[in-house]
């Protein structure tokens, strides 16, 4: 196993804590919620001392800016701690190997500053590099999928580690391995992208099109994070998990009639023939850009952010979170679905099973 290399002898002694540990400052929705057990694994050896969690209720997290606690009480929480980075220069491209624990937009800012393009797309995006692959994370024009190389993956059942390739995976808009075969039978601890030295810019999505084609890197990370600010609310200001609905697809046949009755609808044709429309357009075109119900709302800038003034609650969010997909489903008859995981005592939820118990009534603006 070639990154071997990155994992300590010394076992940790704080790996596991027993008391009733406190949540809020690891979710970007400022949530109160707390589990029994947390365990902080930062390398092979601590991993293996895991206890078995066939029968445990569990959540691998990582900096929580995607996970919506939906109630109190949390399951186990596991929460890796795998560090470094590694660059392997090579004749026409960078390998780069990255913990699972590094910040995302600290590492696509290291690699530009190393003179390795293609993250720029990418950049603050919130969230660890661990999970970038369960999500593909993508943004103006550029997947995860599109640079990765490798994933090392630690087995729960065998204990031991895994080298999976990028075909290994099934990437998908969203989609990977790691959230249906592989859910909750092991955990990322490092991911290894393959950068080719032969760059040009990704310039083709709206915001970016304006740039000139010779722009650098950096021109191009600098442009993401103007637009990416200008639209998306700090979470250490005002707390929330980024997009908080997928983009939807829908078939030919679908868009056709919509596109009628809304011809100004935007629309990105998939290879598949099916269509893909901004969750976030259809969102504010129902008239929910801006709606706030006590201690939640939808961001007033950008629809697609649902925002948390002040509840200590997840079943707040929840109760936002269903009525924008009624509002929007009466409109458009297109179910939004989300993409933040849902998290219980009981271990991750399907969304659509979770329980409204205070549905938001008649749609209004505070």
């Amino acid at each position: 196993m070639p990154y071997i290399k990155y994992f300590s002898l010394f076992m940790l002694m704080a790996m596991q804590s027993n008391h009733n540990y406190p949540l809020k400052n690891n979710n970007s929705f400022n949530i109160k919620a707390s589990c029994s057990h947390i365990y902080f694994p930062s390398n092979l050896a601590e991993l293996q001392q895991l206890p078995d969690l066939t029968a445990t209720n569990f959540y691998i997290l990582g900096e929580g800016s995607n996970t919506l606690f939906v109630e109190e009480n949390a399951p186990v929480i596991i929460q890796p701690k795998f560090h470094g980075i590694n660059i392997d220069e090579q004749a026409e491209h960078f390998l780069v190997t990255v913990g699972a624990a590094e910040n995302w937009h600290d590492l696509v800012c290291f690699c530009l500053e190393k003179g390795i393009n293609g993250l720029e797309n990418l950049a603050l995006i919130p969230g660890s590099v661990g999970a970038a692959p369960v999500q593909n994370i993508g943004a103006y024009g550029v997947e995860f999928a599109d640079f990765c190389d490798e994933i090392q993956w630690y087995e729960f059942a065998s204990k031991t580690l895994h080298t999976l390739v990028k075909e290994d995976c099934d990437f998908a808009y969203r989609e990977s391995i790691f959230k249906h075969a592989f859910y909750n039978k092991g955990l990322i601890t490092h991911v290894s992208f393959k950068f080719p030295k032969a760059w040009q810019p990704n310039l083709s999505y709206a915001g970016l099109d304006s740039l000139v084609k010779t722009s650098s890197a950096t021109e191009v990370m600098n442009q993401v994070i103007a637009l990416r600010s200008s639209k998306l609310p700090d979470p250490k200001v005002l707390p929330n998990a980024g997009s908080f609905f997928k983009n939807p697809v829908v078939s030919a046949v679908e868009f056709t009639q919509l596109q009628q009755r809304f011809p100004d609808i935007p629309h990105y044709p998939q290879a598949n023939g099916e269509v893909k429309l901004a969750a976030a357009w259809l969102i504010d075109q129902a008239g929910l850009k801006g709606f706030r119900h006590q201690e939640v709302g939808v961001h007033q800038q950008q629809a697609l952010v649902l925002v948390n003034y002040g509840s200590d609650l997840g079943c707040d969010i929840i109760s936002l979170a269903k009525y924008v997909q009624r509002i929007v489903n009466k409109k458009f008859s297109v179910m939004l679905t989300p993409e933040v995981r849902m998290i219980s005592a009981e271990g991750e939820q399907s969304f659509i099973t979770l329980n409204d118990a205070n549905p938001i009534g008649k749609l209004h603006h505070d």
